[in-house]
């Protein structure tokens, strides 16, 4: 069990870390848009709310593939469990809620650092 708990914590992680890359890379892309609507006023609150709306719109359609792979599979994830049953609400509850929280902490990094935008330095860039 420990080692199980163990492998889910780094598979975790690994989401995590993953989700993060890709965030920080769309607002790397991104920084010539981002600095053009900081340019026309958008608010600091406006550009986090962007690009933590892009991290929970990732999060969700991962949260629905997962969830159907979940009950599509569970026969075979019946025998791996003991004690909890196959779509054991309480369970799959906790695990979204989770895996929710970490998404949201890992996609924090990249829409602050788009806040920070310079437009002027933004714009000049090519």
């Amino acid at each position: 069990m420990l080692l199980s708990v163990a492998f889910g914590a780094v598979a975790l992680l690994l989401a995590a870390i993953g989700l993060y890359g890709v965030l920080a890379y769309q607002v790397a892309q991104r920084t010539r848009e981002i600095g053009i609507r900081m340019a026309l006023g958008s608010e600091a609150r406006g550009i986090l709310r962007l690009v933590l709306s892009e991290g929970a719109l990732l999060v969700a359609l991962g949260l629905t593939v997962g969830f159907a792979g979940a009950v599509a599979l569970r026969g075979a994830i019946a025998s791996q469990l003991y004690g909890v049953g196959t779509l054991d609400p309480t369970v799959l509850l906790i695990a979204l809620g989770v895996l929710a929280m970490t998404a949201l902490v890992a996609s924090f990094g990249p829409a602050r650092r788009a806040t920070r935008v310079n437009p002027v330095i933004a714009l000049s860039q090519e």
